[in-house]
């Protein structure tokens, strides 16, 4: 037997081999099909065994019409009986069907959905998922989900995706699916994953698995079929950045710094707090790559006020104090500005050794380098930092650009990292001379561990999960319509007379009907006359210029302002103690992350903090149509999860991992960070075990074989699903 020219009896089946043969081999695959297919993304065997149910039906599940319970989410495998379209208000339109199952008749409702009438046609076979409503003495479907199965016989019935554009019925693929798996079946389809590691984790075959996923017995083996597969779409994911990992540790040679000098110790000497059990810990992490010969490529995590800025600092000492210079490159002005006062605040008086000084010492010279930095002052800088005498350089992406010379860079931190590119970051790796520096790239945003351990799976990952003593809680409460709103004014003004200071942020500072959201100037206006008339009020955007933000920022700072109306601009680096409240105004505007950030803004003294998220009445549909009106129809929608998440919990890891149940895990092979992931089984969500699973498995097969020699089947795996420009940017962190 055959598939494509491939002989039956031979070695088993490769994933290059299904992927040199076209689905047009197919029994019913003629040229309009393939054409079809090709639009759907699907022109070969392996395209077409890859392409996974979307759903499996559970005929033993189901629900006969007679047996429907109202309210509840059931299963029907019916046949159309009568379709039926007709106009609403609104030039919408509803498509109204009756389906049956020979136990009795129900009546199913879609609006605007006009698509419908086509699809329903009278006679075909459908599953329908919903709930079933009483309306007018009977029971009704209003948009349930519908799958086209066919005249299909077995008790699980897989569902593919399906496409009006594309007219491929989930049967058509069905059937085309099985074919090619039979036409398989003699010589089974290899196995790359070694037996050991199989029977280690307890998994089958990957051809039982492939087999299983298209056609399983029961819904059990389908699940232990999707479960390897998922496992080995993230291993393939896991090789690619182990083997990197492990090539950047042989072939790179770093800088071995002085772990014994005095500068790190008398640094933390002198700091008014103890170091937190949470910042020894990744400092030591930390001095150990630092102390090693190939660079440091390490991912710190640390929530907001949980001392990433003081770790920071001992890295770049720890150059400094051997003679290189370390670099720091913020997303944003504002920032780079903030972090460099900041940081010449906390290395005043020290010195370092300078032989060509008179007094053998001179203080460490810590430099600004933005685009705002001009004229001679830039000259100077730049000739400071190609002499050597610049010993740390905080700057934006104007530290990558072309002119920029470093005597000796030892340590490069990148703030912020999700806000550069992975091009930004590897050029200021490489301004480096001799040796490549080491890298530690910090995020105030947490990454949940399965995300860290794939997106940045060839850094090593140190976290800040203690806070500081001293940082308050923060109290936060969501204020939904005008009578809340007006207790959020009533609290700051609250806060104020009591001595403290608030802040206002607004997502924007112009008007915009399509984003229906305040703007800053005019929300300064409206509560400078009205809820907070009286108070002193001040307004920061990022339209300002660079000294109006300062002089604004140091009024705050001083006090002589007792509101701050903002836009996000205030998101990172601004800390002001005596600032105890905010106000979000549409909050659910924002993403949880940088709803969590602005937060981060309060809490940062010793008086308790609070934070509102203000949000418009939740408005049901507007004037659903009254020729069918259902409870559903005629709801409220519910509660903003994002929002709900923010008031439940102050965690920005456990944050991070609603954050990503929400938003989905996005690609992994693309700067895209929304649609349709990379991997079509495994999940960062809901996967976690099989992540950590994956990793470990990859570390186990590299370290034993580095290139994969040993291993032919996987190694031709990767060279056939990552291009080399898939490859760089997963790896090049």
């Amino acid at each position: 037997m055959t598939i494509g020219g491939v002989t039956a009896g031979g070695a088993p089946i490769t994933l290059p081999d299904l992927e040199a043969i076209s689905v047009g081999v197919l029994r019913g695959v003629g040229e309009r099909r393939a054409a079809a297919l090709e639009a759907f993304g699907i022109t070969t065997v392996l395209d077409l065994v890859t392409t996974y149910p979307r759903r499996w039906i559970d005929r033993s599940a189901q629900t006969s019409v007679a047996d429907l319970v109202p309210e509840r989410p059931q299963l029907l495998l019916v046949t159309v009986r009568t379709v039926e379209k007709r106009p609403t208000r609104g030039r919408r339109s509803m498509v109204t069907a009756t389906v049956g199952d020979g136990t009795g008749r129900l009546h199913v409702v879609f609006f605007n959905q006009p698509w419908r009438e086509k699809q329903l046609r009278e006679g075909l076979e459908i599953a329908l998922f919903g709930r079933a409503t009483v309306y007018r003495g009977g029971l009704q479907m209003t948009n349930p989900l519908v799958d086209l199965i066919g005249d299909r016989t077995g008790r699980i019935v897989p569902v593919y995706p399906q496409s009006e554009k594309v007219q491929i019925a989930t049967w058509e693929m069905a059937g085309w699916v099985a074919e090619a798996l039979r036409r398989c079946a003699e010589r089974t389809l290899a196995d790359p994953v070694p037996e050991a590691v199989r029977a280690r984790l307890k998994m089958m075959s990957r051809h039982v698995a492939l087999n299983a996923i298209h056609t399983p017995e029961t819904m059990a083996e389908k699940d232990e079929a999707r479960r390897r597969l998922a496992f080995d779409e993230l291993l393939r994911v896991q090789l690619v950045l182990v083997m990197r990992k492990r090539r950047l540790e042989r072939e790179q040679r770093g800088v071995t710094h002085v772990l014994d000098g005095d500068l790190v110790h008398r640094f933390h000497a002198g700091l008014p707090y103890a170091l937190t059990g949470a910042q020894q810990r990744v400092i030591a992490e930390i001095e150990r790559d630092l102390a090693a010969p190939h660079p440091m490529h390490r991912l710190l995590q640390g929530d907001v006020g949980a001392g990433k800025t003081v770790v920071a600092v001992s890295a770049l000492l720890t150059a400094v104090q051997g003679g290189h210079q370390g670099a720091l490159m913020a997303p944003t002005e504002v920032l780079a500005e903030q972090h460099a006062t900041g940081v010449r605040e906390l290395l005043d008086g020290f010195v370092v050794s300078d032989s060509t000084n008179l007094f053998g010492d001179r203080p460490v010279r810590v430099e600004l380098l933005t685009n705002r930095v001009t004229g001679a002052e830039r000259k100077a800088v730049l000739e400071g930092l190609a002499e050597g005498t610049v010993d740390i350089a905080i700057g934006t992406h104007a530290l990558i650009q072309e002119g920029v010379k470093f005597a000796s860079l030892g340590v490069a931190v990148v703030d912020e990292q999700h806000r550069f590119g992975v091009e930004q970051r590897a050029a200021l790796r490489d301004k480096a001379t001799d040796s490549v520096p080491d890298v530690l790239v910090m995020t105030a945003t947490p990454i949940p561990r399965t995300a860290a351990m794939t997106v940045y799976g060839d850094l090593d990952v140190s976290v800040l999960d203690e806070l500081p003593p001293g940082r308050t809680p923060i109290h936060t409460r969501s204020a939904v319509g005008p009578l809340l709103e007006a207790e959020v004014w009533e609290d700051v003004r609250s806060e104020v007379a009591a001595g403290r200071q608030a802040y206002v942020v607004c997502p924007l500072i112009e008007e915009s009907d399509k984003l229906e959201v305040a703007s800053a100037e005019e929300t300064l206006a409206r509560l400078g006359a009205g809820e907070l008339a009286g108070l002193r009020l001040g307004l920061l955007h990022g339209r300002l210029s660079a000294a109006d933000k300062a002089a604004t920022m140091d009024e705050f700072r001083a006090g002589a302002i007792d509101v701050l109306v903002a836009t996000t601009v205030i998101e990172v680096g601004v800390d002001v103690p005596n600032a105890t409240i905010m106000a979000i105004l549409d909050a659910d505007r924002f993403g949880i992350a940088q709803l969590h950030q602005l937060r981060g803004r309060v809490g940062r003294g010793r008086h308790a903090s609070r934070c509102w998220l203000v949000t418009g009445l939740q408005q049901s549909e507007p004037d659903l149509f009254d020729e069918v009106e259902t409870a559903e129809g005629r709801s409220a929608s519910g509660p903003n999860p994002r929002i709900e998440a923010l008031v439940a919990s102050t965690d920005g890891f456990e944050l991070a991992e609603v954050d990503l149940e929400l938003r989905g895990e996005g690609t992994l092979m693309s700067t895209s960070q929304k649609g349709r992931s990379d991997l079509r089984l495994a999940s960062l969500r809901k996967d976690r075990e099989l992540v950590e699973l994956a990793r470990a498995a990859a570390e186990e097969i590299v370290d034993a074989d580095p290139e994969l020699d040993t291993h032919v089947i996987l190694r031709a795996e990767l060279e056939l699903l990552f291009s080399d420009r898939q490859e760089e940017f997963l790896t090049k962190s």
